[in-house]
């Protein structure tokens, strides 16, 4: 006998406008001329090393990843990053389901981050309109046109707004995809049910973003660079709202994992930095790098020579410069330093708030380039 499921349709949601928040993008964003925190000698040296081998990689085509928890969003580092990619010293970006949320809210409205305790007593945690309706459309708008899951959010506030397909294209997309590509059907029915669900009409649908210089995924969709969503299912407020459709929501995240792996192929000589993601940037990367390195091995090859900077705030105790530490050692339990610890090449640790590494990071390399 089935289960019975929660009916997301009786819930009653809010204008994301009468949220208060905590966080305001114009006063609090990250400007990437600001200066840094002073750093100590030690993490002087390791952003020395980082940007050493960020230029070496860039001269030799290697990928240079970012991959970053949403805080790093939160602190309004996201013109930081935008200016990093635009540099040309980054060549992916990566987040989980929040970074990509709080990303959007600042574009669309210049504000995010709600009061979780007092929110979720009155049960109106993450119960807001918007977010939930344009993000959910936009994923199940881009599974429908091949898009990625960043992808699919940075086209939505690049172009402020999005095209609804009528009802008569996704039957025939249906009908001739069942013959030809059955993927293609299914993310037509997927839609097809929402557009009908929900009524939606057919045609341009406006969403403007006034705040759309302070989006990152916005800024790689317009660079052509790829920034990744990596979701889990359950985490995030937009699953809360009906028209949230997983089956959509799992073809672009697909896309997604598959263009990180692909980046990850190409990390030979190359650098990936990992900011603040204790769970999502360790656990995609080592199936992408276990991926990559199986077709690499069969062609002969290794990835290898590959420059892995962790940084967080948690302080460590241990050398991993000498490998992982005993299970007895508190520091074993540092996730995310030991799984990258296992990948191979070369992985460093700094303890440090991420918008003083982030600037250090750019002004380093910056100075290069006028030099």
């Amino acid at each position: 006998m089935p289960f019975t499921e929660f009916d997301r349709h009786q819930v009653r949601f809010f204008p994301l406008r009468e949220r208060e928040n905590r966080v305001f993008i114009e006063q609090d964003h990250i400007h990437p001329d600001d200066s840094p925190q002073a750093l100590t000698g030690p993490q002087q040296r390791l952003i020395e090393e980082v940007a050493d081998r960020i230029v070496a990689a860039r001269q030799c085509g290697a990928a240079r990843m970012l991959t970053f928890g949403a805080h790093a969003i939160k602190n309004g580092l996201a013109p930081v990053m935008a200016r990093l990619v635009e540099g040309q010293w980054i060549t992916h970006l990566a987040t989980n389901g929040a970074g990509i949320i709080h990303d959007w809210e600042f574009a669309f409205i210049g504000e995010s981050s709600e009061h979780v305790a007092a929110n979720v007593a009155q049960g109106k945690f993450g119960m807001w309109e918007e977010t939930g309706f344009y993000l959910n459309l936009a994923l199940a708008i881009g599974a429908w046109e091949g898009l990625g899951y960043g992808e699919s959010v940075g086209a939505l506030v690049e172009n402020e707004g999005v095209t609804i397909p009528s009802e008569e294209t996704l039957t025939a997309a249906i009908t001739n995809g069942v013959a030809g590509d059955p993927r293609q059907a299914a993310a037509a029915a997927d839609l097809l049910y929402l557009v009908r669900r929900f009524e939606l009409k057919a045609g341009w649908m406006a969403a403007p973003h006034p705040y759309k210089r302070f989006g990152l995924q916005a800024a790689a969709y317009r660079l052509g660079v790829p920034l990744t969503g990596h979701p889990m299912i359950g985490h995030d407020i937009i699953y809360l709202h009906p028209l949230n459709h997983c089956a959509a929501l799992g073809r672009v995240a697909q896309r997604d994992f598959l263009t990180f792996a692909q980046s990850v192929s190409n990390l030979s000589n190359g650098v990936y930095l990992s900011i603040g993601s204790a769970v999502m940037s360790p656990m995609v990367f080592e199936k992408s790098m276990s991926l990559s390195q199986n077709v690499a091995q069969q062609a002969g090859k290794r990835i290898e020579n590959h420059f892995i900077m962790v940084v967080d705030l948690a302080e460590s105790h241990w050398d991993w410069q000498q490998g992982e530490p005993p299970e007895d050692h508190p520091d074993y339990y540092l996730r995310y330093n030991k799984s990258f610890s296992r990948m191979g090449g070369i992985m460093r640790y700094l303890s440090a708030d991420n918008r003083d590494f982030l600037l250090a990071l750019l002004r380093n390399l910056e100075q290069r380039s006028i030099g």
